[in-house]
């Protein structure tokens, strides 16, 4: 069970995550988050001494947050086939169905937020930015490599421009959503980075 001070400190993470996603870093002020988290100005510098600390506690929560969710999919997803390349296939489907089950117009990612705004942060902020993005490719390079062992591609390809397609897959997906105020283009992107797998290494 979250303490009361982890759930305050959880509150205030979340309130300004939300906020940055739609004004940026550079036009959120910490009285935004104060009044929309309901905490007292005390009570936001108990956790953190700024903005810039508050920054990189998001970075480190986005990235963990979603690194985990893949490797909770990745690991579903390899329970369920022994084929490296179905277990892919499957694992993008995991990731269809997440976005599918969302409420609401996905948010936007906060990492890709941040980079549009990198000359607001030091430089631990933007090399943590720059980790998650490679935890990200080397996760998907591992299963492609894994694919590559026991198909030949189509066509020749980087490892690293294939994996890294994953990645600029969901953002632009994330993009047309929120643009087209609906999911299903960020469903689409990733049916169809799903399916430029297939066609480079399936016998179809």
């Amino acid at each position: 069970m979250a303490t009361r001070t982890n759930s305050s400190r959880e509150r205030i993470l979340s309130t300004a995550e939300a906020i940055i996603l739609e004004q940026g870093f550079a036009g959120t002020t910490i009285e935004d988050i104060i009044h929309q988290a309901a905490i007292t100005k005390g009570g936001f510098f108990y956790h953190f001494e700024g903005k810039l600390e508050l920054a990189r506690a998001l970075v480190d929560r986005y990235i963990d947050m979603d690194t985990r969710a893949f490797q909770e999919m990745s690991e579903r997803a390899d329970t369920l086939s022994e084929d490296p390349l179905q277990r892919t296939l499957i694992f993008l489907n995991l990731v269809a169905e997440m976005v599918a089950g969302m409420s609401q117009v996905h948010p936007g990612c906060l990492a890709a937020a941040f980079t549009y705004e990198t000359q607001q942060f030091d430089d631990g902020i933007r090399a943590r930015i720059e980790q998650g993005i490679l935890e990200w490719r080397a996760m998907i390079v591992t299963r492609l490599e894994q694919i590559m062992a026991k198909y030949t591609p189509r066509l020749e390809v980087s490892v690293n421009a294939l994996a890294d397609m994953f990645t600029s897959t969901l953002e632009g997906g994330i993009i047309l959503a929120r643009v087209y105020g609906d999911n299903r283009a960020l469903i689409d992107q990733v049916h169809g980075y799903r399916t430029h797998l297939r066609l480079l290494f399936e016998d179809i």
